[in-house]
């Protein structure tokens, strides 16, 4: 590989409707130290190690998507960090950097970032997404229902010394965060910090009515718009994630706003995810997969099985998701949590 391009005889991976996939989430484990009443359930029954692929076969895994034109990796969960030994497949994969691999990325909610930046630097990461959703502590322990503020922030900070950019993600909740947000985004911008809002997702049972947390995204950007002066930015990396960005004039900063429910962007959708048992979802909001698994442990060939799963799974890649919040007690979309299908 070389100059971000597929292999000789390689196919890049374009689906039905000529969108091709360039962005792999990679999720490393659906387990997480914190239960955000958005995300999960309070009490968690978490997948038997056994069924996780190991290190070695995700370092696999994603080869095969560099191989096939995938020029971005996000390393996700659950969270990440709690995986054990995860510094030796971040290491794994940094060496495809420059070798087809344009960026190596992770979410994370920043609880153990601090006993991670400097490896991350060295692996060659060099822009993280923390998962954060207020600046008070008490409403931050009530939205992670364990959560240590002090943590996430130690975190940032460490990540922030080593040199990493940190992009602040924040789900826009309506009865628990959403007035702390205009100084949730000027706190990251004086911190050169970009910031993006994200709507509820219907997935999963949390334990919580998603209509009870669910604010519309524009809605919330029309009160900004009283405070501060919003300029779109036009301009988008090709191989970036769903957020349409504005340059906030009063702060200098960039904030993002990603809107399933309200503004779908799936058009435009490059990305996949993998999780961690090796099931690759072609849709978060659809419930289709290949299994991945099965071709690595299973097949006589695993490099031609692997090939052989992603062209299925690109030809059953659908042209939208079907996420909407009804009504009160409505179940969710699918039955499966974020921190199962991977961030």
């Amino acid at each position: 590989m070389a100059d971000g391009l597929v292999l000789p005889g390689k196919a890049p991976l374009i689906d039905r409707y000529g969108r091709q996939v360039t962005y792999l989430r990679l999720s490393v484990t659906d387990r997480c130290d914190l239960r955000c009443t958005y995300c999960m359930s309070e009490i968690m029954k978490f997948l038997p190690k056994a069924e996780l692929l190991s290190l070695d076969e995700l370092d696999r895994v994603a080869t095969a998507f560099v191989e096939r034109g995938v020029r971005k990796i996000r390393l996700t969960g659950g969270e990440p960090l709690v995986r054990k030994d995860v510094g030796y497949l971040i290491d794994r994969l940094g060496r495809l950097k420059g070798q087809g691999l344009d960026e190596l990325t992770l979410t994370t909610n920043a609880t153990l970032l601090a006993d991670h930046a400097d490896g991350l630097m060295r692996a060659g990461v060099r822009r993280v997404n923390v998962s954060l959703d207020s600046l008070d502590p008490a409403n931050f322990a009530e939205i992670t229902r364990r959560g240590d503020l002090s943590k996430v922030l130690n975190g940032i900070d460490a990540a922030l010394e080593a040199g990493l950019k940190i992009k602040i993600n924040t789900v826009a909740l309506k009865h628990q965060n959403v007035s702390e947000i205009p100084d949730m985004v000027e706190w990251a911008h004086a911190r050169g910090m970009d910031m993006t809002l994200i709507e509820v997702m219907p997935l999963g049972d949390t334990g919580e009515d998603r209509i009870d947390q669910y604010i519309p995204l524009p809605m919330l950007r029309d009160v900004l718009e009283t405070r501060w002066t919003l300029t779109e930015e036009t301009s988008r990396d090709p191989i970036a994630g769903p957020s349409r960005y504005v340059r906030v004039k009063e702060t200098g900063g960039r904030l993002g706003f990603i809107t399933p429910l309200t503004n779908n962007f799936c058009a435009g959708c490059n990305r996949v995810r993998v999780t961690c048992t090796g099931r690759i979802y072609m849709c978060l909001g659809q419930d289709d997969h290949v299994d991945l698994r099965s071709a690595l442990r299973e097949a006589a060939d695993p490099s031609v099985a692997l090939d052989a799963a992603l062209d299925k799974a690109l030809f059953a890649k659908p042209e939208k998701h079907d996420f909407e919040i009804k009504r009160r007690g409505s179940a969710p979309a699918l039955p499966r949590h974020m921190s199962t299908t991977g961030g």
